[in-house]
């Protein structure tokens, strides 16, 4: 099997399928190989909180053209995956000389699908892209085909937790990603100083309680399998249910923004989560650190547009940390790859990661008691 997530979180998803149990674990590009059962199936798309899918590979063959691509998928026996009635639709990713088109590499394969259907039983299925019963993945990779049944259908980042995300929120499985490479496990404390809607501090609870990260998820594709065993999945849930911790420390939140707070504090609700979630009106540069420990960890706004706002932004982050969090390690994410120049500190880690197709860095800064400590990390 095979589980996708985002770049630069893929060690972080091994380490999570290891917990699990998954066997013969490979880190690959964006996408991490493992073994396991059924049941393993269902507890990855169910635990996993850096997993974007699950794939099953379930054919694969090499090809150089669309006509024995066509004909080989003819050949293929989807009736085992899909029923007539059942709407599905094919997602393909292609890296190949031979195939220079996605779309029209999936478009032959939908044809061949819908011709078998045609000629073994007088009808078709339907696609459906948006909410299709079965999801197949078509990767091509020069010459080599791979079909397999995605498992989870909408992308794993959709937990269904959340009411409104307001403009631009964080991916989820990206905001639990960083919270996993920041070392976040739930001991001690956590501050999101410019929080918005209050992604990366729900991800965070999740994390400190033991809570599924799809526990508000209404479905999965492969509950439309042939297969697909209800009480297995039943008890698989329960057991994740019952491994829920308490959590004693806090989780809060900042932003100046009065209507993406009232956002953040309506989504920890509907999450079930707002008795470990406080969501302050709270300027970050006129705080000061008033919990200990704490881990600080967030996504600052950004202006793709005018640098010398983000110079402006990026110093006021630096000046803030420096002069009002001793003691801390802070981690922010940006996409501006030269805001570390204008934040008047070293950082101690500089980690590069993909917000989907945007380039990133995570930086760690390392605030220490004193100026003089302080002043040492000065570029």
């Amino acid at each position: 099997m095979q589980a996708k997530t985002f770049f630069g979180f893929e060690t972080v998803l091994a380490d999570e399928l290891k917990s699990l149990g998954a066997a013969d674990i490979v880190v690959k590009n964006r996408l991490v190989e493992f073994y396991g059962d059924q049941g393993f199936l269902y507890k990855a798309n169910y635990s996993l909180a850096t997993a974007l899918r699950i794939l099953k590979p379930i054919h694969s063959f090499s090809v150089r053209n669309e006509e024995f691509l066509y004909a080989r998928f003819k050949k293929f026996n989807w009736e085992d995956y899909l029923d007539i009635d059942q709407t599905f639709v094919i997602d393909a990713t292609v890296h190949s000389d031979y195939f220079t088109h996605s779309h029209y590499a999936a478009l032959k394969v939908k044809d061949a699908l819908v011709d078998r259907f045609q000629e073994k039983f007088g009808r078709r299925p339907s696609v459906d892209k948006e909410n299709a019963d079965i999801w197949f993945n078509l990767h091509i990779s020069h010459d080599k085909v791979t079909l397999s049944l995605d498992s989870s259908g909408q992308s794993l980042h959709k937990r269904g937790y959340k009411l409104n995300g307001g403009p631009a929120p964080i991916n989820e499985v990206l905001a639990a990603g960083l919270l996993k490479l920041a070392g976040w496990d739930g001991n001690g404390n956590f501050l999101d100083p410019m929080c918005g809607s209050g992604t990366i501090l729900t991800e965070a609870a999740m994390m400190a309680t033991n809570i599924p990260p799809q526990v508000h998820r209404k479905g999965f594709a492969f509950q439309n399998w042939k297969d697909y065993d209800e009480n297995l999945f039943e008890k698989i849930k329960e057991t994740r249910l019952n491994r829920i911790k308490e959590f004693h420390g806090k989780i809060v939140g900042y932003d100046i923004n009065s209507t993406m707070l009232k956002l953040a504090e309506d989504n920890s609700i509907h999450a079930g989560l707002d008795e470990f979630i406080e969501v302050k009106y709270q300027d970050f540069f006129k705080s000061e650190k008033d919990m200990f420990p704490v881990l600080v960890l967030f996504n600052p706004p950004y202006n793709e547009r005018l640098i010398s706002d983000n110079e402006k932004l990026y110093k006021e982050i630096g000046d803030t940390l420096k002069a009002k969090y001793p003691n801390t390690f802070a981690w922010f994410i940006t996409s501006d790859l030269s805001a570390k120049k204008y934040v008047g500190l070293r950082p101690s880690k500089k980690i590069k990661v993909f917000n989907g197709k945007l380039e990133c860095d995570f930086l760690r800064y390392d605030i220490y008691e004193g100026s003089k400590k302080a002043s040492k990390k000065d570029n």
